[in-house]
């Protein structure tokens, strides 16, 4: 079964398209500025070198901190009664990796999973993984700029569970990676029983990526997923039951995956695909569709 798409009835400005070198990427960005104009910000521009964008993206990044802290403090002062969870989540830490451990070991605790030993689990990971450091910079960024109702960074810090399954992921990834297999499970189904979001370890995950509301998102075992990628609600990235080994989907970068569209089995989405909510894939999907 073919993915749904949605399809433009501007012929001329297919034809107009065809005559640069660009073409196929242009008008692909071109429908989906149309339809989705906040969510599209996931595809990247060609026009602009990556060496660029990484030097622009790496001086917002190591500005990001500085901002939660400043959004911690007007909402304290806007609304004294959050002011002590305010100060105990943010205000009270000297980086953002201090700040999100707290936060993910206050959401994840249960009478034999205790806060502080969680903490202790997530501090010691991502304060000494860069990359890891990166990711949580960079998928504040790509909530705060593709999710119309995201406020601002301290808010997606604080309350965005998407946000926050994500980054235990990638703990449990460090973790699968380093043969602790059996404490990333317990975060894996801990993380489900409490976001509703089921993200399996040992899957592939890349940086800019938006969970929007995240309920009921599955990601199997050997899927992988692209950068700048965009998953909404009930999306499942999950196998056919039909083979073994590498059995789930391999998703390119600058995808976006509408509300519970489902997508089976080791096949690839190509590089700026928009799948529509709803649909059922199961085959290769060719990039720019």
């Amino acid at each position: 079964m073919r993915p749904q798409h949605v399809e433009d009835g501007d012929h001329e400005h297919h034809s107009n398209d065809n005559k640069n070198n660009n073409s196929s990427f242009s008008t692909s960005a071109y429908h989906m500025e149309r339809v989705f104009p906040v969510y599209a910000m996931g595809i990247p521009n060609p026009l602009h070198s990556s060496a660029f964008h990484n030097n622009h993206l790496d001086i917002s990044l190591h500005t990001i901190w500085d901002h939660i802290r400043e959004e911690a403090r007007f909402e304290a002062e806007r609304e004294p009664i959050l002011s002590s969870f305010l100060y105990a989540s943010i205000l009270s830490h000297d980086c953002l990796e201090q700040a999100l451990a707290f936060v993910l070991a206050n959401r994840l605790q249960n009478p034999t999973l205790l806060a502080t030993h969680l903490m202790d689990i997530f501090c010691n990971l991502i304060m000494h993984d860069e990359s890891i450091q990166r990711s949580i910079r960079l998928d504040l960024k790509a909530f705060k700029d593709r999710d119309p109702s995201c406020l601002s960074y301290c808010s997606t810090l604080l309350n965005t569970k998407g946000y926050h399954s994500l980054q235990v992921y990638r703990v449990a990834h460090a973790l699968w990676g380093e043969g602790r297999k059996v404490l990333a499970l317990a975060l894996q189904s801990r993380v489900s029983e409490v976001f509703g979001i089921d993200i399996h370890p040992a899957a592939k995950i890349g940086d800019e990526i938006l969970l929007d509301h995240g309920t009921r998102v599955v990601i199997g075992e050997t899927a992988i997923v692209g950068n700048r990628v965009s998953l909404m609600q009930g999306v499942t990235l999950g196998e056919t039951g039909k083979e073994g080994g590498d059995r789930h989907p391999k998703v390119a970068e600058g995808v976006l995956v509408g509300a519970s569209a489902i997508i089976l089995g080791n096949i690839r989405i190509g590089e700026g695909v928009k799948i529509v909510a709803g649909s059922l894939v199961l085959k290769d999907v060719p990039p720019h569709r």
